[in-house]
């Protein structure tokens, strides 16, 4: 495989490649807090302030207080019991399987779910069973042959990122059996779904009772790390077992600085949010009304699969006729042959995405 591009992020929504310009509808910044002048500045201070790395576990000599304040911040923000900060997104999973390994007789874990979450599976030392993406039927199937003594946790993604789905997980609460578990791996959706961007559970409806719901900073949030939402007793169950979580360094402080300010943004600037969604939208329905069939997904994001090779050069020329960089992706969990995934975010303008549309239907006439 060919290393991947590189690009360089400028002006927000536009990126650098080979020299050129372009505008961006790829990562998933979806606010642009990457670039945002109240998390640049609240990591510079924290650079000043508190230097780069704690250089130790937290289960040792490194646990900073700036780590329980993002704690406390990022629990009230989702509105959970407790929260964990991870070094990364991608551990979050691994740790939680390493801390409950044993508790659940069974794994069932969709069959698009995020790569972290299939690493994750063989952790809990119970049987993997994948079940059909976004099957409420084959969950149910899959539940029922379990046995009545069974105590399953389901694997899922919130908000799956190849087509801006929401997991149904009102409706696999209600099919599974009353100890079964879910764990939600809510990168994409965190901070974008539900009123007040507490994710994918928020827009489901869902109750926490049964819910771990692991997040990533590095998002909606536009800095690093990730986080573990869940009950109180699972801290502690965390600091017993997981040896990635005790043996690992945490999360750079000027980060966790950064961090701590892009929840205070995103709580205190409602009209990002109502942005993000607009703009998805527009794009969405113009493109549906262009003849493109487009998923009815609540997401910000937008998939273009073309018909063959040709359809993909034909789209790829028309996207950079008009300065538009090319979002074409091979990624798990989306279409095996590579598809076109544009992220919207809340800072693209009207002029870029009717650009954007007039590209798409440049490649289709």
């Amino acid at each position: 495989m060919p290393a991947p591009p590189e690009l360089q992020t400028v002006n927000r929504t536009f990126v650098l490649h080979h020299g050129r310009k372009f505008s961006f509808f790829g990562g998933c910044d979806y606010f642009r807090l990457s670039s945002h002048p109240r998390v640049r500045r609240a990591v510079r201070v924290g650079l000043k302030q508190f230097g780069l790395n704690v250089a130790a576990s937290r289960a040792t000599t490194g646990n900073h207080a700036l780590y329980g304040r993002l704690e406390r911040t990022l629990a009230d923000f989702f509105g959970a019991d407790d929260a964990v900060l991870t070094a990364s997104g991608y551990t979050t999973n691994l740790i939680v399987a390493q801390a409950l390994a044993g508790e659940f007789t069974h794994v069932l874990l969709d069959e698009k779910a995020h790569a972290s979450l299939a690493d994750a599976a063989g952790l809990f030392r119970a049987p993997v069973k994948s079940v059909v993406h976004f099957s409420v039927e084959d969950m149910a199937r899959a539940a029922r042959c379990l046995g009545k003594t069974a105590r399953p946790i389901v694997l899922t993604d919130g908000l799956f990122s190849h087509d801006g789905t929401v997991a149904p997980l009102r409706a696999y609460l209600k099919i599974l059996p009353p100890r079964a578990m879910l764990l939600v791996d809510d990168a994409h959706g965190a901070g974008v779904m539900g009123a007040t961007g507490r994710g994918s559970l928020e827009h489901e409806g869902v109750s926490r009772r049964r819910v771990i719901q692991t997040v990533t900073l590095s998002k909606a949030f536009g800095v690093y790390g990730g986080a573990i939402l869940g009950p109180r007793d699972l801290r502690g169950k965390i600091l017993r077992a997981s040896r990635a979580f005790i043996g690992g360094t945490p999360l750079p402080l000027p980060l966790a600085a950064g961090a701590l300010e892009a929840v205070r943004v995103l709580q205190s600037d409602g009209p990002l949010r109502a942005r993000l969604f607009a703009n998805a939208d527009y794009l969405r329905h113009a493109l549906r009304a262009a003849g493109f069939i487009v998923a009815n997904a609540p997401g910000p994001t937008v998939s273009v699969v073309p018909a063959n090779r040709r359809a993909t050069e034909k789209i790829r020329r028309a996207l950079r006729a008009r300065k538009i960089y090319p979002p074409f992706i091979q990624y798990p969990g989306g279409p095996p042959e590579g598809y076109f995934r544009f992220v919207v975010s809340s800072e693209h303008t009207a002029a870029q995405l009717r650009n954007l549309k007039a590209a798409l239907l440049d490649a289709v006439r």
